[in-house]
């Protein structure tokens, strides 16, 4: 699903959700992480790829970890 986003330059929420302003309303409960995508999201692009580059590589790593227990 993050391909197809990427591809279609939109975000996977706003696939899931349909409408963007659908995508903006998510929940965020940790307050610390919202801060912290408020502020990756005024930086320059590069610098977004690589915050999105590590994210993705986190969670993939996680991923495989609850599929090898």
């Amino acid at each position: 699903m993050k391909r197809l986003a990427d591809a279609l330059d939109v975000s996977s929420d706003y696939l899931l959700e349909g409408a963007s302003d659908d995508a903006a309303k998510a929940k965020f409960e940790d307050r610390e992480l919202l801060r912290q995508f408020q502020e990756v999201e005024q930086l320059p692009e590069e610098d977004k790829k690589v915050v999105k580059t590590l994210l993705d590589a986190f969670l993939i790593k996680k991923h495989l970890q609850t599929l090898t227990r």
